[in-house]
């Protein structure tokens, strides 16, 4: 239970572990389909090939595009992209980075899926049983009354009635899932060296410093975005908040009521009042906030907050009657 709590917590800790998270889901969700997909080979020569090639080929496509929808990298990326330049220069490194980062994403799902189709053979038999040579085996079926391209089709079939008895079709589905697993084998190999190679040989050409300041801004732009929308969310509360409360008190006959103070409310009305107004940060008409947005999107400001990291701070200090020094948060 702790290191389910453990990588709960991994995946929460960040978008690029939820971005880690969702596309493993997708792989795992890739392999269930899978499992549960009742192939069913038509067993024709003019349809096997077409409807294999289809059953390894789409779904990873539509898998590929469901990683991208997915994977928060897309919006961020393309927010960046298309975004006017305003006060902002864009940075094509970043954009970059996070084309490769989602790429690289949603790319899991298709290979797990065309990787897991191959080590199991059934689609490969299906689509590439008529280009075997049958005279490599023994025992294919000849008082058929069919041609030789009809017999090989109908090898992914095995209740089918002319190979009772019959050993030719298992010998030849053996063949070709061989060079199916082969093939599914050697993908993975070539992924895997790849990817080492890629780790290794990357930073003998990269300046590593360039490369940290480029995760770093592309990090940037995804927790700015994910700020805003919250700081968005939390004024919207208020504002409606304010919006529905000014209704009803403008409904309302002003009348006083006396009532004792609750002892659990240790705020005043005042207090509480100036609180909200500071989350609405003066924005309070709804012109404002379209101005507000419309400045937020066509000119973004500068990446220097030099101007509120140094602001002057309130100090105070308490003295007693004779100007001594009681306390002071200096």
């Amino acid at each position: 239970m702790e290191r389910l709590k453990l990588v709960l917590q991994y995946f929460q800790s960040n978008s690029e572990s939820i971005s880690n998270g969702i596309c493993i889901i997708l792989a795992l969700v890739s392999v269930k389909l899978y499992t549960s997909f009742d192939f069913n080979c038509p067993c024709l020569p003019q349809y096997n090939k077409l409807y294999s090639l289809g059953v390894m080929i789409i779904p990873p496509i539509i898998l590929f595009f469901l990683g991208v929808l997915v994977n928060r990298h897309t919006g961020v990326m393309m927010d960046e992209w298309m975004r006017p330049i305003g006060n902002r220069s864009k940075n094509p490194a970043v954009v970059k980075y996070l084309f490769s980062a989602m790429i690289q994403r949603a790319l899991l799902a298709p290979m797990v899926w065309i990787l897991v189709t191959l080590l199991d053979g059934k689609i490969f038999i299906c689509a590439f049983s008529v280009s075997v040579d049958p005279a490599l085996f023994s025992g294919m079926p000849n008082n058929t009354g069919l041609d030789v391209v009809k017999i090989m089709a109908k090898v992914p079939c095995k209740e089918d009635v002319i190979f009772t008895n019959s050993s030719f079709r298992k010998a030849v589905s053996r063949y070709v899932r061989c060079y199916s697993q082969a093939v599914g084998w050697s993908i993975l190999l070539f992924l895997i060296v790849l990817g080492a190679l890629g780790r290794l040989i990357k930073p003998c050409f990269d300046d590593h410093a360039t490369s940290l300041q480029t995760r770093y801004w592309s990090n940037y732009l995804d927790v700015e975005q994910k700020l805003f929308d919250e700081t968005c969310v939390l004024h919207a509360r208020d504002f409606a908040r304010k919006c529905v409360v000014q209704f009803f008190e403008d409904m309302r006959e002003d009348t006083i009521l006396h009532l004792p103070h609750p002892p659990f409310i240790t705020k005043s009305r005042e207090e509480l009042e100036d609180e909200e107004e500071e989350r609405l940060h003066g924005i309070t008409k709804q012109e404002q906030v379209n101005q507000l947005l419309n400045k937020w999107y066509y000119s973004k400001p500068n990446l220097d907050v030099t101007r509120i990291a140094h602001r002057p701070r309130t100090c105070v200090t308490w003295e007693d009657h004779q100007g001594k020094t009681l306390y002071s948060d200096v």
